[in-house]
């Protein structure tokens, strides 16, 4: 006799709810109504933070600064599913830090009229945790899972019948008694962001119908955004300090707008009403971030390999060792600014400072050893 299977009121939708009726189910820790309290960040932040963050972020496409390529093919393809009344194919934003993959999740979601839910591959622990989560999208509805490439084995399986044919098999019990229960999903659309999409496995994504890199911005484009945010923030602001800003903000738009706050804090303290360029230089060399827009940690990276290692090359191990550092910190944070603006190269022998890493410093690169064989 085949066991009754009961509905879920309330937040699933209608969908299953195997934990009332398996107690392999509720071992595992489905728990359908937990998961919007436990599992998902909150659209509401702090007062601070939504001030600072979020209303800092354009809610448009054409209000972005920047990316122009991925913007003109996002718009493409956004227009392109709207005329044909059908999701987004899943979207896969790889990058640095700061560059605007979150900020473009939110335009998505803004330009296809649909709701977000954010979420992030740590929080997602266990298959009961996404089939919660998923379960709770509307059709049209888009996903945006921060550092996806974080997500554990066990869950990516689970994802990829739900981005291809919007349905997860789960299966519950053990041995002979063992069942599946087919979840029927409505359409969404998946946005991943990545800072190491090397990391993400080729399952994964080859899944992913858009996939889109975002690059450093240059001056130009940072200053627009420092002027913008500027004026949000009620500031008065010349072009020459927004162009200062902007050239010490690592080319990054998140940098910059730190960096806009803190020249704001300087000026309101000294009673400064238009901020011009005197004061943005002052401001930032207060906050120890030179003209090529080097901060201490930059500079202390630069320093141990030139003098400790002199100029290397060198593992990234024994650069983390030396300087009391994670790995990850280095090459997520640290390395591809370095290695973007020509102050360090990554060989299959090490690290390896360049001639411009010397010239800042004001040293001169030594003779190499030769080599013994």
């Amino acid at each position: 006799m085949k066991k009754k299977i009961k509905q879920t009121p309330g937040p699933m939708k209608g969908a299953v709810n195997p934990a009332e009726d398996d107690p392999e189910a509720a071992r595992i820790g489905f728990k359908a109504d937990a998961f919007p309290q436990q599992f998902l960040r909150p659209e509401a932040e702090s007062e601070e933070d939504t001030v600072l963050n979020i209303s800092l972020r354009p809610a448009k496409l054409a209000d972005f600064v920047g990316q122009k390529d991925v913007v003109d093919k996002l718009t493409v393809c956004i227009d392109a599913a709207k005329q044909r009344k059908e999701q987004l194919e899943h979207v896969l934003l790889s990058g640095p830090p700061g560059l605007g993959k979150t900020c473009l999740a939110h335009i998505i979601s803004h330009e296809m009229r649909s709701k977000i839910t954010v979420t992030s591959g740590p929080a997602i622990a266990r298959a009961g945790d996404l089939i919660g989560i998923l379960t709770n999208l509307e059709k049209g509805d888009i996903l945006f899972i921060d550092e996806i490439h974080r997500l554990s084995k066990v869950v990516e399986e689970f994802l990829y019948p739900a981005m291809e044919d919007f349905e997860i098999d789960f299966v519950i019990d053990k041995g002979p008694y063992a069942k599946t229960i087919k979840f029927h999903l409505k359409p969404f659309t998946l946005v991943g962001a990545t800072t190491r999409s090397g990391l993400l496995t080729s399952p994964l994504r080859s899944r992913f119908g858009i996939l889109y890199h975002l690059d450093f911005y240059g001056v130009e484009e940072l200053a627009e955004i420092v002027k913008h945010s500027a004026q949000l923030l009620h500031m008065e602001i010349d072009r020459e300090a927004t162009l200062e800003i902007a050239r010490r903000a690592r080319g990054t738009p998140r940098i910059a707008n730190r960096l806009l706050r803190r020249v704001r804090d300087y000026a309101q303290v000294a009673g400064i009403k238009t901020i011009g360029k005197e004061q943005a230089v002052s401001s930032l060399n207060g906050l120890g971030i030179d003209t090529s827009g080097l901060d201490e940690m930059d500079r202390k990276v630069l320093r141990v390999l030139l003098e400790t290692f002199d100029g290397g090359p060198v593992g990234v191990e024994s650069l983390a060792a030396s300087l009391n550092e994670e790995v990850d910190t280095l090459v997520d944070t640290v390395e591809p600014f370095l290695l973007k603006a020509g102050y360090l190269k990554r060989t299959s022998r090490g690290r390896v400072a360049t001639k411009l890493s010397f010239a800042h410093f004001g040293l001169t690169p030594k003779e190499k050893q030769a080599e013994l064989f």
